[in-house]
């Protein structure tokens, strides 16, 4: 089983809702923060697919479950796996996990390769598919 990337964040004021709890889709723009420290880990900064422009990684499906409350200053670990790899697309899981090491969240998302020309059905290339191979996970981040 390949190591597992993770990524730390902390519940900050404005991710709370009114009863001071991680406002629900504030958890989906953390699990993108861990997405993107993911995929420049990987060597596939987003920043520069973007730029460049040849490579559109759009999400398709999002899922989450929430298991405990994250409060204000609470310290997460984001752990982050890929679940399923195909020829156009990956799923990508998520755990968010206490100091403690509890289970609070866990999330997956799914991204489509595309091309700005809707005429070509496009594959991911070999490279992303090597990087995203060298995380594929046995069993999906769940508790």
């Amino acid at each position: 089983m390949p190591d597992t990337f993770e990524h730390r964040i902390e519940i900050r004021l404005h991710d709370t809702d009114a009863a001071g709890r991680l406002f629900f889709a504030h958890l989906f723009r953390h699990a993108h923060d861990a997405y993107e420290a993911f995929m420049c880990a990987a060597g596939h900064p987003l920043a520069e697919l973007i730029r460049e422009g040849g490579l559109l990684l759009p999400l398709t499906h999002a899922q989450a479950d929430y298991r405990r409350a994250m409060r204000h200053g609470d310290r997460v670990r984001v752990q982050v796996q890929v679940l399923e790899l195909r020829q156009r697309s990956f799923s990508i899981g998520y755990r968010f996990l206490s100091d403690q090491g509890e289970t609070l969240a866990t999330a997956r998302t799914i991204h489509v390769v595309i091309s700005e020309d809707p005429s070509t059905i496009p594959e991911l290339p070999s490279d992303l598919r090597a990087a995203l191979s060298a995380r594929l996970a046995g069993d999906p981040p769940t508790e």
